[in-house]
């Protein structure tokens, strides 16, 4: 079916090209009789305005970015990302703005893509995530003047706005319950050490168990539930100071390392604790279900998705807090066999 165009409109309303862009544009130039007339007829045949046309006269492309910078095989197996994206596009729909999500290689290609995209007008603003302890991505974007935020942290944002939860409150919550449950070896199962958010609740981590006069181990992984598992089983192996309780970095992970650790014979809760970041239907459909950090995950990213609106829209944004994550008890933690 061929699309409809201004002159279809026209014609069907028997007035000039002209009239149905001052109608369309809300621009003077037409009686409002002829303007409501033009609109009912520009519904009727389902006309909608030329993108590309659009970026030329106004300079907006109507559309936001989102680069993911992780491995394919994880990214389709994490909720947080599908929670997030759900929540993003919940925003947008309310004023039909289309988001342009893609993967990069590296953080080279994601530039790259900025540059190209801002150049061709293709977006508005982008979300910016997994944010690094060196990441490069911020400076490029404020060189640009692209409206960006971050879905993170607000440190080494620059001038960008951040939608941020307290992950290291989050970390000495679950720390300070473990140990109030008698544990006194802890370990961590993390994602990749170049990102913000793990060197904070790495960090966050290990002077909690400082603090409570506690042993703690970081083990780094790729989030996957492969790694989940390797890790788990390096951890539990034959030693003498394996620890009694694992907190995962995420839910795959978790669910992963609690496979192994039945493989291996052994119980949960009753011999080890397990824990998860980023609760989700993975934690309660395993046996025993996990306990878990939960947040409000779509809410996060509706949150960013008003924030990147109001900053594309030349208004003045600040970073957003949200809630930090809350401990979810469930059958996976109990106090360790003395």
């Amino acid at each position: 079916m061929k699309r409809p165009t201004m002159a279809d409109i026209a014609r069907r309303a028997g007035v000039t090209k002209g009239a149905v862009s001052f109608a369309l544009n809300n621009r003077p130039g037409v009686s409002e009789p002829t303007r409501h007339r033009i609109l009912a007829i520009a519904e009727e045949l389902g006309w909608q305005p030329n993108s590309a046309a659009r970026a030329l006269s106004d300079g907006r492309a109507g559309a936001f970015g989102l680069v993911i910078d992780r491995p394919a095989r994880t990214l389709g197996l994490e909720p947080f990302f599908m929670q997030l994206i759900s929540g993003i596009q919940s925003e947008l729909t309310r004023d039909a703005t289309p988001l342009m999500l893609t993967m990069a290689e590296d953080q080279a290609a994601e530039v790259a893509l900025y540059k190209s995209w801002w150049a061709q007008r293709r977006v508005d603003g982008v979300f910016l995530v997994d944010l690094q302890a060196d990441d490069a991505r911020v400076t490029v974007l404020e060189q640009l003047g692209m409206p960006a935020v971050v879905i993170g942290a607000p440190v080494g944002t620059g001038a960008l706005p951040a939608v941020w939860s307290d992950d290291a409150a989050a970390v000495r919550a679950v720390v300070r319950h473990l140990a109030d449950l008698g544990h006194r070896r802890l370990a961590r199962v993390g994602g990749p050490a170049r990102l913000r958010h793990t060197v904070i609740r790495a960090t966050a981590f290990h002077a909690c168990v400082r603090e409570l006069g506690l042993t703690g181990v970081t083990v780094e992984t790729d989030y996957s539930g492969e790694a989940g598992a390797a890790a788990t089983r390096k951890l539990l192996s034959g030693r003498a100071d394996a620890p009694t309780a694992i907190i995962y970095d995420n839910d795959v992970m978790a669910v992963s390392g609690l496979a192994a650790v039945q493989s291996m014979g052994l119980r949960v809760p009753a011999d080890i604790s397990l824990l998860a970041w980023d609760d989700s239907a993975l934690c309660e459909l395993v046996h025993p279900p996990l306990t878990a950090l939960s947040r409000d995950i779509a809410g996060y990213g509706a949150h960013a998705a008003r924030l990147l609106r109001a900053a594309a829209g030349g208004l003045p944004v600040a970073d957003r807090e949200d809630p930090a994550p809350r401990l979810t008890l469930r059958g996976s933690v109990a106090a360790p066999i003395k």
